[in-house]
């Protein structure tokens, strides 16, 4: 798979995923941190070598767009009901901060442990 359809393929499931948990609960919550590690990690190991930097990026890009969107549109899913915009997406990135924290030491520690492969050994 190339590197754009693998951050838009990750990109759907976070959205999708995101749906379903507000639908369930109301709220960002512990399934969609869940989702989100997991997300980190098959995106780390899937990119080819040439989209080690964009990966390495990914993880918090992802998190800030979705509680961005979600805090504009639909403040009470991350933070209080009241709070605007930007106090909604910061309060959201403040909840999510362990999910953010492990999903993107899973996608660095990922990359690093194949780049490390690669060489350790290099090609014929």
């Amino acid at each position: 798979m190339t590197r754009v359809s693998v951050l838009t393929h990750a990109a759907a499931v976070l959205v999708t995923m995101a749906a379903l948990d507000v639908a369930l609960t109301g709220r960002v919550g512990l399934f969609f941190d869940l989702v989100f590690i997991s997300v980190c990690l098959a995106v780390a190991a899937t990119v080819g070598r040439d989209a080690f930097p964009i990966v390495a990026v990914a993880p918090p890009v992802a998190m800030l767009v979705l509680c961005l969107a979600l805090g504009t549109v639909a403040p009470g899913t991350v933070a209080d009901a009241t709070d605007g915009a930007l106090q909604a997406t910061v309060t959201g990135l403040a909840n999510r901060a362990v999910a953010l924290a492990a999903g993107y030491a899973v996608a660095l520690g990922t990359i690093l442990v194949r780049h490390s492969n690669r060489v350790a050994s290099p090609a014929p």
